[in-house]
């Protein structure tokens, strides 16, 4: 169940909005959203716009965020991050070291299959663009040093 101040996704078939379940309206070119109507709903309903457009709704997963989150520099991408997995046989029993974070964006996927991973940024802004996207995607399993 969503509650409130949980991400969200909304999508109208042809995108995706990540936004906040929160009371207030959100604008979209298919009509206005009430965002606090996301509270207590399930993931894979349904909500309406003012001009009746359906958007379905979901909780993002940790993988979700590869297309929200903030990037610094050119991030890996998820068919290399999957070699990465799968070369290593990484699972769930596995301590991941990681040098060099960037922005964060292997660490949702190898946040989402190791049981811990610790990533060492020696750039301070680039430490804390990932500090701060793998809390927004609600990773507790990533360290970032």
């Amino acid at each position: 169940m969503i509650r409130e101040n949980d991400r969200v996704l909304l999508s109208d078939g042809k995108r995706e909005f990540y936004v906040r379940a929160v009371e207030k309206d959100f604008s979209t070119d298919k009509g206005i959203l009430k965002l606090g109507d996301l509270i207590g709903m399930e993931s894979g309903g349904t909500i309406y716009s003012h001009l009746d457009k359906p958007f379905r709704v979901t909780v993002p997963r940790p993988t979700d965020f590869f297309n929200h989150a903030r990037r610094t520099g050119a991030p890996m991408l998820p068919k290399d991050i999957g070699m990465v997995i799968a070369y290593t046989g990484m699972n769930h029993n596995d301590n991941v070291l990681e040098a060099g974070c960037g922005s964060g964006v292997a660490e949702f996927y190898f946040g989402g299959v190791a049981g811990h991973v610790t990533s060492y940024e020696k750039r301070p802004e680039f430490a804390e663009i990932c500090r701060a996207n793998i809390l927004e995607a609600g990773l507790d399993n990533v360290e970032v040093i």
